[in-house]
C-alpha cells in the first residue's frame, strides 16, 4: 500500500484534498500484484494566474513514476496527473511483457511485480530509434557544460565531470534555469 506525502505551496492541504489525492493515486495500486511499500510524493501548487499544478513522484522497484500537470482546477490537475501515471505503468508493463515474449524469460523477474490484466498493446512506433550518435566525453565543469549546451542550442548536454570523473548531464528546466544530473 502506498504511503502519501502531500505538500502544498500557496495552498493549505485540507483533509478533503488529501482524501481526493489518496483516492485517485490509490487507483494505481490495481496494476500491482503485491502493492510495493512506496511513498507517493505529491506536491500541489496554486499560482496567482489562477492555475494549479500537481506533481506526483512514486519511486518503485524497477521504475520511478513521475508526472506533473497544470490546469485551471486543482482537482483537474490531479486527475490529469493520475491519467499520465496510468499510461506510464501500462507502457512499462507492455514493454516488460513484450521483452518476456521475445526472450521467453525476463532479464529480471519484473513481471511478478505487476498484476495480470490485459494491457493496451501499442505498436511500438513511438519507441523507434531513428538516429544514433556516438560521442566522446570531454572533462569539464558544469558551467562549461552549460555554455556548450547553449552554444549548440540543445536542451541537455552530457559531459565528464572534471572533479568527480563521473558522467553528468546538464539540462534546461521549464522555468529557464538549469539542472544537473550526476551519476554515482
Amino acid at each position: 500500500m502506498f504511503r502519501y506525502n502531500v505538500r502544498g505551496e500557496n495552498i493549505e492541504v485540507t483533509q478533503t484534498i488529501r482524501d481526493y489525492v489518496e483516492k485517485k493515486v490509490g487507483k494505481l495500486e490495481r496494476y500491482f500484484n503485491d502493492v510495493p511499500e512506496a511513498t507517493a510524493h505529491v506536491n500541489l501548487k496554486v499560482y496567482t494566474e489562477k492555475t494549479a499544478k500537481a506533481e506526483v513522484t512514486i519511486p518503485l522497484p524497477y521504475l520511478v513514476l513521475r508526472a506533473e500537470e497544470t490546469s485551471p482546477d486543482l482537482y483537474g490537475s490531479i486527475d490529469l496527473v493520475v491519467d499520465k501515471l496510468e499510461r506510464q505503468v501500462r507502457k512499462f508493463k507492455t514493454k516488460i511483457n513484450r521483452k518476456k515474449r521475445e526472450t521467453n524469460k525476463p532479464e529480471v523477474d519484473q513481471t511478478a511485480f505487476f498484476a495480470d490484466e490485459d494491457t493496451e498493446e501499442d505498436n511500438g512506433s513511438d519507441l523507434e530509434i531513428v538516429r544514433t550518435k556516438r560521442l566522446s566525453l570531454k572533462p569539464m565543469d558544469s558551467e562549461e557544460a552549460v555554455l556548450q549546451m547553449n552554444m549548440l542550442g540543445h536542451n541537455f548536454f552530457i559531459f565528464e565531470d572534471a572533479d568527480t570523473t563521473g558522467t553528468s548531464i546538464v539540462y534546461r528546466r521549464k522555468d529557464g534555469k538549469y539542472g544537473l544530473i550526476e551519476t554515482d
